[in-house]
């Protein structure tokens, strides 16, 4: 079991673009009773009401959107390179569909009730802020329509507080 020291969101170092755009992260939401997580590419990090928040986009079709959906909380967890295939694993599959968090041989762990994997470099505790569909008239560039959108199926924006960042110990 790997131990994790908590550090403020203001101590990560990574480069933003780097640690989500090109590593992804695994979005983690659900209880002790039950939990699932998908893989991501887009979000961000910044600030947002006076807190450090996290920004993620989750389509409405996916399973974990549901788990975020009931919870107040969530994480985002970030992995060494030599997880990819677990996250190429974890965002091809559905968890409607078999245990993939089982198969994936991730171990998840909780904290304060909030779901995140012991296998993560960092894992951020998000609480959720704010919520909105994202609309089609509500791009100004209607190439993303077409690129990203062709079946109409619009992420929700979520922005949450980063109540707890935790960084493995070496």
């Amino acid at each position: 079991m790997n131990h994790f020291k908590e550090i403020s969101p203001e101590s990560i170092r990574k480069n933003t673009f780097q640690l989500i755009g090109k590593e992804w992260m695994l979005i983690a939401a659900g209880d002790e009773n039950k939990a699932n997580s998908m893989t991501a590419s887009w979000g961000g990090l910044g600030v947002m009401y006076g807190k450090n928040v996290a920004f993620i986009v989750v389509r409405p079709q996916r399973y974990t959107k549901e788990f975020i959906d009931k919870e107040d909380t969530f994480s985002l967890n970030f992995f060494e390179k030599e997880y990819k295939d677990v996250l190429k694993y974890m965002g091809s599959v559905s968890g409607r569909d078999e245990d993939k968090i089982a198969k994936s041989g991730l171990t998840l762990e909780y904290s304060d009730h909030t779901p995140y994997f012991n296998e993560a470099r960092n894992i951020l505790i998000c609480k959720k802020l704010f919520k909105q569909a994202l609309q089609g008239e509500s791009l100004l560039d209607k190439q993303l329509v077409n690129t990203w959108y062709p079946n109409k199926d619009y992420h929700d924006l979520y922005i949450a507080e980063i109540t707890k960042a935790l960084q493995i110990t070496r």
